[in-house]
């Protein structure tokens, strides 16, 4: 066991033909009303807005990003003393925040060598289901420009605001990808998510843009992704602000294959980025696999179910013991 800055990483060394990785993130985001940690009864009430739950769950900040998960590797880690692969248990920190602090990015640049395994495993929230890759995400901020003009004589300049009507219609009228990859469907999607612009009310202003926000399909590099927003927006001025390609789903590896057949084969595409993307940028195929409904992630109402805990520990223990 090693601790390294602010994360903990477990290592078996048995012998085994293959070595897996099992992680999960260990901080939270800030807490919102949910502090305390509560185990709810069915048919009980949430302490954050009263709504009441159909089953028992677990209350409180993290609980479902991602306590819930980080207490299934845990366990698998104290009692499970011969599995069939090798096992890396990493519990890292940050992943809420900036890149540049990631544990795993923070690993990686130390000790790349701990992070080498045939698959990596993130319990990350997906309902207790496998949810393989990730789809990547660019931002980027569309611009315009106009002449910068007094409103009262409106006329002697040009409305860069009024301009950003092009990459609006673009935007309503842009038709989303739909990516099938090994039998799965990834969705992509290209959104405004905040515009800016305008200096003062008596002012036509000069400048303004569109951020926009495209999610794409695991099969693109993060290059194919930019140029595919330079030629969707060829006649304006693009510069793009983060680009995180994402994860092909690796499900031809046999350590997943076993995985997925401890599930029936059910396996779902991750929409979002996670930090398998991570894991793939280094030649290890990841998937998610944690207790938790993601939409309840960050929510003042977070909370994971009793019976999701227990369906991902069945599941993540029949796989690490075979």
């Amino acid at each position: 066991m090693i601790r390294f800055k602010n994360s903990v990483i477990a290592r078996t060394n048995l012998g085994k033909p293959s070595r897996v990785i099992v992680a999960g993130h260990i901080d939270t985001v800030p807490v919102a009303d949910n502090a305390q940690a509560v185990l709810i009864s069915k048919d009980g009430k949430l302490p954050s807005d009263g709504s009441s739950v159909s089953e028992d769950v677990l209350f409180g900040i993290g609980s479902c990003d991602m306590k819930g998960g980080v207490a299934v590797a845990f366990r698998a880690a104290a009692t499970i003393e011969n599995p069939q692969f090798d096992v890396t248990y990493i519990f890292y920190e940050c992943e809420e925040i900036e890149s540049s602090r990631n544990g795993l990015t923070l690993i990686a640049a130390e000790h790349p060598e701990w992070l080498t395994a045939d698959i990596a495993v993130l319990l990350e929230p997906s309902n207790a289901n496998i949810e393989a890759g990730c789809q990547g995400t660019l931002r980027a901020n569309i611009s315009t420009s106009g002449k910068r003009a007094h409103s009262a004589r409106s006329w002697l300049g040009e409305n860069a605001i009024h301009n950003l009507n092009a990459i609006l219609e673009t935007l309503n009228s842009y038709e989303p990808a739909k990516v099938l990859i090994d039998g799965l469907e990834y969705r992509e999607g290209l959104n405004a998510v905040s515009i800016s612009g305008g200096i003062a009310g008596n002012i036509i202003p000069d400048q303004a843009l569109v951020e926009v926000n495209y999610r794409y399909a695991p099969n693109k590099s993060g290059a194919d992704a930019e140029q595919h927003i330079r030629d969707t927006f060829k006649d304006f001025t693009v510069e793009f602000s983060d680009n995180a390609p994402g994860a092909m789903p690796g499900l031809d590896r046999p350590a997943l294959a076993d995985l997925v057949s401890r599930v029936n084969g059910q396996v779902a595409p991750k929409f979002g980025w996670t930090d398998v993307a991570r894991f793939s940028a280094m030649g290890v195929p990841a998937v998610n696999l944690g207790p938790g409904d993601p939409g309840l992630a960050h929510s003042r109402n977070e909370f994971v179910p009793v019976s999701q805990l227990q369906k991902c520990e069945e599941t993540v223990f029949s796989w690490l013991r075979g």
